[in-house]
């Protein structure tokens, strides 16, 4: 058996190929030149049964002649593409074209559920990013040596739901918490820059609030936390949940002390090295259930 793999940027494309090839499969990768990093051309050069053809985001046409050709069935799509994507000067082909025009709306929901729908059509399924990374799906509880405190607690409570209602309509996945009042929503700019977006704001309040010594201020308490949400209806072929190492350190960039994400339902890798930065930095994660 072949499988298809349409790789995205980061981490995600190697896990599921390393994954993959544990497992004897041979696999054919559609690496996207916008994201996807070239590394995987060591990769392919290492493993006889890996092989790697590079498309522009907007050959849809090229990718299904290319599995096609390599007689691929079954394909799954690991990594990020931007959203913003789509407003870029990439040129669609003719069938991207038409799939675009077609769309009621241009979320990511609705936008890689119908390129799904089209490698379906073509005799090509597209199954969950996480099939043969299970062990990698975060399990309920206290992940770091510190547990949240009261007032990040709260945060979480508070931020839960507007990330859930802010996700059920397919904006974003991901909100920044201070005294539980929302200060940055995840939108095409993704995760990493939502959460420093959050750290400017707060840094610039601080500067605001310089004030000689005189002068009294009362001010709220404004360590940032993190919640990290999948969607009401979440797809697991497309935009699962991630978290890693550079999670980490984009939080301690912007200041954020707690990171909330939902258990079963979030793909956590480097696991000691993350929780060994996150304990470091005396960041507390947990892992909440669906529902919580």
């Amino acid at each position: 058996m072949k499988l298809g793999l349409i790789a995205g940027n980061g981490r995600f494309p190697f896990l599921l190929l390393d994954a993959a090839r544990a497992q004897g499969l041979a696999v054919v990768v559609a690496a996207i030149r916008e994201e996807t990093d070239p590394e995987i051309n060591h990769r392919a050069a290492c493993d006889e049964r890996v092989t790697v053809y590079w498309l522009s985001l907007g050959e849809l046409s090229r990718l299904i002649e290319v599995f096609h050709k390599e007689g691929v069935t079954t394909a799954m799509m690991a990594g990020q593409v931007k959203h913003k994507q789509i407003f870029s000067s990439i040129r669609p082909d003719w069938r991207l074209a038409k799939l675009l025009l077609n769309l009621r709306t241009r979320n990511t929901d609705m936008l890689l559920g119908a390129v799904a729908k089209v490698l379906g059509d073509e005799g090509i399924e597209l199954i969950s990013s996480t099939a043969f990374l299970e062990p990698l799906l975060v399990q309920e509880g206290v992940l770091t040596a510190r547990a949240p405190g009261d007032d990040e607690r709260k945060n979480v409570e508070y931020g839960l739901g507007v990330a859930r209602a802010v996700s059920g309509f397919d904006i974003g996945q991901t909100v920044v918490v201070a005294a539980q009042a929302c200060v940055a929503v995840e939108a095409m700019e993704g995760t990493d820059a939502t959460v420093l977006r959050a750290g400017a704001l707060m840094r610039s309040l601080e500067e605001d609030d310089a004030a000689p010594a005189s002068i009294p201020t009362t001010t709220l308490e404004r360590r940032l936390t993190v919640v990290k949400v999948a969607k009401p209806a979440q797809d697991m072929r497309f935009d699962v949940p991630v978290i890693g190492v550079k999670t980490v350190e984009t939080m301690i960039q912007a200041g954020a002390t707690c990171l909330s994400v939902e258990a079963g339902r979030t793909l956590l890798f480097d696991r000691d090295a993350l929780i060994q930065r996150a304990n470091a930095a005396d960041i507390a994660i947990v892992a909440v259930p669906r529902g919580y």
